[in-house]
Formats: structure tokens, C-alpha cells, sequence
């Protein structure tokens, strides 16, 4: 049946199409750009399919709970007395990912459409633009880490060439300093996927190693259970182990061999900490300077700035949401020992994005360099709301990161409109802009409005669930982990938001007309095409901002099971 394959189609389909591309001659340029609003459609249809069959179930974290499953071998390697290596093509959605699947979709499309105006090298540009589309849809969906992180690797080599051929001015320079923080993050995760390597088995594959099933069963949970007694009690040889990526098996601590690098009896340690805590802190580090949180983030106002409009699209409304999604599906739920020991510093962390990014917003003169450091802000409420492991805050988390993709999708177009007109980002060199340019004020003041939380939008929904969860943390030996100045903290990010997005409005839009680096009559307002982009994250940012329930009633099953699985470990 098709639809047990979407997730592949997904992946594959713009691969396929990429290498298509590569063949075509040159001349083709009008082919390149359909083939790529083509493919970029039919994953629509099936975003909205899977959507649409989504069914929230689940009360624990295992591979029943995942839908839309596809799963068979890979890699398998017979390490003799090391035992055996096993890697899965695995995917599959939950709660934590259906959402950002589709978004990504959305996203994915809209930067389609906004790269309708590429000429130069347009047969690289739109190959590039695929393979990218493949590797985000893939992180989102893979269940094996080393297919996680092959897939995250892969976005490295398009984004970095995307910015680097087709930015602006420091286009080289941003693309390298891109390049290497994400890089540097990669390295973080892969010492840990190896150490997480050496200390997981499968118990699937581990029990038809030991003739408990045949290789054509199917492991029953009595098998599983009769495993993992098994490997506790020391009772499985070395090389009968098969261990394992994959990351289901990696949040349960019955799989963890005893004494393991890795493993739950801290008699291991790395940087000076025990090693699970180190581990937490490697992945965290390595996930975060994608977020960005702070001090990781200086990559990011620098590859905004320099990368073309579609490509800034991207990368604050899809790219940032890696980071974060990688924090809950690896960080927190391997290493939940590590997300509570360490959930002041997280939740601290989260409230210094958020500030720090609204007071660089505030001196912000660039209107792209302005809109980069809001979403450092923004993104800083997916880190508090994380950090606080209660229901409410987990939900404002993943609430944030979805609308904070639609909206900061949104403003990059916004600063992509007027800077095709004029070349020009500067605030300082425009005023009165609505009375030229009026359908563009309207969608402007909507953008801003909702990214700075007014109730309606989806912003609101996400940032008071967040402040909600954070205010009423997660209880641990008796005591919250969030002292609530952190929430209290954070409300003063909404004002510092409404400051600079305010004060852009009234000197952009407002007073006597003037641009400075256009004759004044030349200046157009939105086009069918502009329009055909915004007008969908408008419906969006306002659907979720009033029926919040049609994204929180797809999450909540799978928030709850975070949630108990990382307080319960």
C-alpha cells in the first residue's frame, strides 16, 4: 500500500528529482524550477494525508507508538568478539514530529516559490534546494540515530554551497562560519552516538542471536523483558550482543549493558563528569548551536543576513527546528538522568536567549539582522519550556517551534520584498512605506503583531503555555526545577518584543514617505506572487492562534509519554 511508504516518498522523491536535474542540459531552466514546485506539491499532498491519518495514541515511549512506520536492516557487521552491529532504515512520526513534518512541508514550498527568481546557476540551485528538502524531511522522521545524523550531516554540503554561491556580499564568510559551528555540533553528536553505540543492544536482534525466536518472528514484550534480564544479570557473551542506533531501544535503561561506557551505574567518566552526564552535555551543545541558544548563536545573524531570502526562509523557518527537535528525541530522552540534573542551566540559558536576542533586535539598524536576533528571543522559549519537563511547558516548546516557523518564515519574505526593490536593509533609510506600499504595511503589521505574541495568533498560544509550564515546573524531590524568576524573567523578553517590532512599524511605515535608495515612484506594492506566499502563513499563524486544539490534540498523548518517561526514568 502507498501509504505505508509516504515517509520514503517523502525522502527520496526530491533525491530522485535532484539527480534528474543534474542531467538535464542547461538550457532546461524553465524545468528546473517546476520539477522542484512539483515535488514540493506532491509532499504537500501527502503532508496533508499523513495529517489528516494521524491518530494520537501511545502511553509509552516504544516502537508501537510511532505510526507510518517503515523499518527494515541496513547495516549488519559480525565484530566477532565484540559482538555485532546493527543499523535500520527507520522512520516513523509521533506526536513530537508529525507537526514538524508538516511544517517543514509548508516551508519547504513556500522557499519553492520564492526562488522562482533565481537565473544564475538555476540547475545547481534547485539540485541543492532537493537534496536539502530530503535531508530535512528525513531528520524529522528517522528513528536510527545514524541515519539521523547521516541525514543531518547532509544538509551541511547544500546550505553551506546555497549561501555561499547565491548570498550576498560575506556570503563566503557566512558560509564558512556557518559551515564550521555546525560542524563543530556534528562532532559533539557523533562522540556520543558512539558511545551510546558500545553501550545499547537490540533485544529483538539480540534474542534471535540466542535462538529465543527465529529470524522470521516477530520479538514479543515477554522475549524483550526475558532479554534484558538476561543482559542484566551478565548472563549474554560479548559476542552475542547485537548492539544497536536505534533510538527507541536507546531510552530504555533495560538495554543499557552493565557497565557500558554509557550505562546508568556512573563508573565512567568524561570531562571530569560522569559520563551520562557528559553525554547530555555534549548532545545539548551539539544541538544547540543549531537552535541557536546563546553563546552559540553568532553563526546565525551573519548567515541570515548573507543568505538569499529563500534560503534565510529555510533556514529560521525549518533548520532552527532541527536543533530543537534533536534536544527532545536524543538529549532528553537517552539522557533524562542529564535533562533533570541539568534543567536550571538549560531553563537559564533559555531566559539569556531570550533577553539577550531582544535587546540585539532593539539595536538592530539591518531589518534581516533584526529579524535573525528575534528569533534567538523566540527560539529561547522552545529551551525554557523544555527545560521545565511539565505538560504545559513540552507543549508550549513544540507550539513554539512550529508557529515560530510559519512567522519567521513570513518576516524573512517580508524583508526578501522590500529589499528586491531597493537593495536596501537599512530601517533608518525608509518612512512612510504604507502610503506607497499599503497591502505590504497590512502584512507586515499582521507578522509583527503575531510574532510578538498578541493573543489571536499562534504566538500567544506557544509563549503562554510556555511561561504556564515554566511557572509551574516539573517537581523533583519535592522542589520545582525552575525557580519561577525565570518565568517572570522571560516576560520581560514579550516587552523588549513589542519594543523593536513597534518601534520598526512606526519608523518604516509612518510619517512623510522616503526611501533612499530608490527614485520615489518606483517602488511597487506586493505582487500575485508575494501575495500567494503570505496569505498561507497568514491563515496559519491565525488558525493555530484560535483553534489551538488542532495541533495541541495531536501532541498531547506523545507530550505526556516525554514527559513520564523522562520524570519516571
Amino acid at each position: 500500500m502507498l501509504q505505508a511508504h509516504f515517509l520514503s516518498i517523502l525522502i527520496f522523491l526530491p533525491l530522485v528529482a535532484a539527480l534528474f536535474l543534474v542531467i538535464l542540459p542547461e538550457r532546461k531552466n524553465i524545468y528546473f524550477k517546476f520539477i522542484a514546485l512539483g515535488v514540493s506539491l506532491v509532499q504537500l499532498i501527502i503532508g496533508v494525508v499523513l495529517y489528516l491519518s494521524y491518530s494520537p495514541s501511545g502511553s509509552s515511549y516504544s516502537i508501537e507508538g510511532f505510526q507510518f512506520v517503515e523499518r527494515f536492516g541496513w547495516i549488519k557487521l559480525d565484530l566477532q568478539s565484540l559482538g555485532k552491529l546493527s543499523a535500520e532504515y527507520f522512520v516513523g512520526v509521533d506526536g513530537l514530529s508529525i507537526g514538524l513534518v508538516l511544517l517543514s512541508i509548508i516551508i519547504l514550498l513556500i522557499g519553492a516559490i520564492s526562488s522562482w527568481q533565481i537565473k544564475e546557476n538555476a540547475k545547481a540551485y534547485f539540485s541543492l534546494y532537493l537534496v536539502l528538502n530530503a535531508s530535512i524531511i528525513g531528520c524529522f522522521v528517522a528513528l536510527d540515530f545514524l541515519l539521523f545524523y547521516l541525514f543531518f550531516e547532509f544538509m551541511l554540503l547544500p546550505m553551506y554551497f546555497l549561501i555561499g554561491i547565491w548570498g550576498g556580499p560575506r556570503r563566503e564568510y557566512a558560509s564558512i562560519k556557518f559551515f564550521l559551528y555546525t560542524l563543530m555540533g556534528s562532532i559533539f553528536i557523533l562522540i556520543v552516538m558512539i558511545g551510546l553505540y558500545t553501550s545499547v543492544i537490540d533485544p529483538g536482534a539480540t534474542a534471535v542471536e540466542l535462538g529465543l525466536i527465529s529470524d522470521s518472528q516477530s520479538p514479543t514484550a515477554a522475549i524483550m523483558k526475558q532479554v534484558q534480564d538476561m543482559l542484566q544479570a551478565g548472563q549474554i557473551p560479548q559476542d552475542r550482543l547485537v548492539r544497536t542506533f536505534n533510538m527507541v531501544f536507546m531510552t530504555d535503561s533495560g538495554n543499557l549493558i552493565p557497565d557500558s561506557f554509557l550505562s546508568t551505574i556512573n563508573t565512567h567518566f568524561m570531562l571530569g563528569l560522569p559520563a551520562r552526564f557528559a553525554g547530555f552535555l555534549l548532545l545539548f551543545a551539539g544541538f544547540a548551536i543549531k537552535v541557536p541558544v546563546v553563546p552559540f548563536h553568532t553563526w546565525l545573524p551573519d548567515a541570515h543576513v548573507e543568505a538569499p531570502t529563500p534560503i534565510s526562509v529555510i533556514l529560521a523557518g525549518v533548520l532552527l527546528k532541527i536543533g530543537g527537535y534533536g534536544l527532545f528525541r536524543t538529549a532528553y530522552l537517552i539522557f533524562p538522568d542529564g535533562a533533570i540534573n541539568y534543567a536550571w542551566w538549560v531553563g537559564c540559558l533559555g531566559v539569556i536567549s531570550i533577553i539577550y536576542g531582544a535587546f540585539n533586535a532593539l539595536a538592530s539598524k539591518d531589518l534581516k539582522r533584526l529579524i535573525a536576533f528575534s528569533s534567538v528571543s523566540h527560539m529561547g522559549f522552545v529551551l525554557l519550556g523544555l527545560a521545565a519537563l511539565s505538560v504545559e511547558g513540552v507543549s508550549g516548546a513544540i507550539y513554539q517551534m512550529i508557529s515560530h516557523g510559519f512567522i519567521s518564515a513570513a518576516l524573512f519574505l517580508i524583508a526578501g520584498v522590500i529589499y528586491d526593490r531597493t537593495a536596501d536593509r537599512l530601517i533608518e533609510n525608509y518612512s512612510g512605506l504604507a502610503s506607497q506600499m499599503p497591502k505590504y504595511t497590512v502584512i507586515v503589521v499582521i507578522f509583527f503583531f503575531a510574532s510578538l505574541g498578541l493573543p489571536g495568533f499562534s504566538g500567544f498560544i506557544a509563549e503562554i503555555l510556555v511561561l504556564l509550564g515554566s511557572f509551574a515546573s516539573a517537581v523533583v524531590a519535592g522542589i520545582g526545577i525552575l525557580p519561577r524568576w525565570m518565568t517572570l524573567t522571560a516576560v520581560f523578553g514579550l516587552v523588549l518584543s513589542a519594543a523593536y517590532y513597534l518601534w520598526t512599524i512606526q519608523r518604516m511605515f509612518f510619517g512623510k514617505y522616503y526611501v533612499k535608495s530608490v527614485p520615489t515612484e518606483s517602488i511597487i506594492d506586493l505582487n500575485r506572487k508575494e501575495l500567494l506566499m503570505f496569505i498561507p502563513l497568514i491563515i496559519f499563524v491565525l488558525v493555530l492562534g484560535i483553534f489551538p486544539s488542532v495541533l495541541l490534540d495531536l501532541i498531547n498523548n506523545s507530550v505526556v509519554t516525554f514527559v513520564d518517561t523522562i520524570l519516571n526514568f
